[in-house]
């Protein structure tokens, strides 16, 4: 089964935490054990693990991953083409070890949605494959 997580983005470039989603699709699949898929079907949107204590984290990467992209001549049309980069530098999916029904997550790592088109209404899409 997959469950799908809605995410409201708050701002055009932001990571926003989705850890306790996450958490909370975990522990609703049962599995005690074994793997969780994450994956965002979206072309502007990315998914990623990093620090989660400390919130400057976030907004330092999205500075520096836009500094990545800068003054690009760009042929798509739409004017979000940097997003679509973006995302692709990012990726869209991040495999997690499940563990006592919860996530595996280092002691700092928190899962983020990475959102370069925003503020929009994202889906996450969460596949936990339980140990036989």
């Amino acid at each position: 089964m997959v469950t799908e997580l809605q995410v409201e983005t708050s701002g055009q470039r932001v990571l926003q935490d989705i850890t306790a989603q996450v958490e909370q699709a975990v522990a609703g699949s049962g599995a005690a054990e074994g793997v969780c898929y994450l994956f965002v079907p979206h072309t502007t949107a990315g998914i990623t693990l990093n620090e989660n204590w400390d919130p400057d984290v976030r907004g330092d990467l999205v500075r520096a991953l836009a500094a990545v992209v800068p003054d690009v001549r760009f042929e798509h049309g739409e004017g979000n083409s940097p997003a679509h980069l973006l995302s692709t530098l990012v990726g869209s999916s991040v495999t997690l070890l499940v563990r006592g029904g919860r996530p595996l997550l280092g002691r700092w790592q928190g899962v983020y949605l990475a959102e370069f088109d925003g503020p929009r209404r994202r889906r996450v899409l969460v596949k936990v494959v339980p140990d036989p």
